[in-house]
């Protein structure tokens, strides 16, 4: 399974929003691979063993897996209103994924460089 046949397989009600999920991570992270890993998409930096961002359908919510613990820390106080566990993003109303939050974290793991996942 590749990331297109995953966002194919997932419900209606949340594919849109799990569109816009992948091709902000296509845009905002040139260079990244795009890979299926635990089920999910996963974004692999070049060189890199382990993938640094993630999204999966779960099925209470739309999870966002930011695996760098240098960029949450960066972002503590805007990912502080938000369900989130340590490394998951949760969004249990599709019409309610904070894209601009998705698209400002994925700039800064761009640039950050190779750093360490969790």
């Amino acid at each position: 399974m590749d990331a297109a046949a995953y966002l194919a397989a997932a419900p209606d009600a949340r594919r849109t929003a799990l569109a816009r999920l992948r091709e902000l991570c296509l845009v905002e992270l040139p260079g990244f691979e795009e890979a299926i890993a635990y089920g999910m998409p996963v974004y692999i930096r070049p060189g890199a063993e382990a993938g640094e961002i993630a999204w999966a359908n779960q099925k209470q919510y739309i999870s966002f897996y930011l695996m760098r613990t240098d960029i949450r820390e960066a972002f503590a106080d805007r990912l502080a209103p938000h369900d989130m566990g340590k490394a998951c993003l949760r969004f249990r109303n599709p019409a309610k994924v904070d894209f601009t939050l998705i698209r400002d974290l994925l700039r800064a793991t761009a640039a950050a460089g190779p750093g360490q996942v969790c």
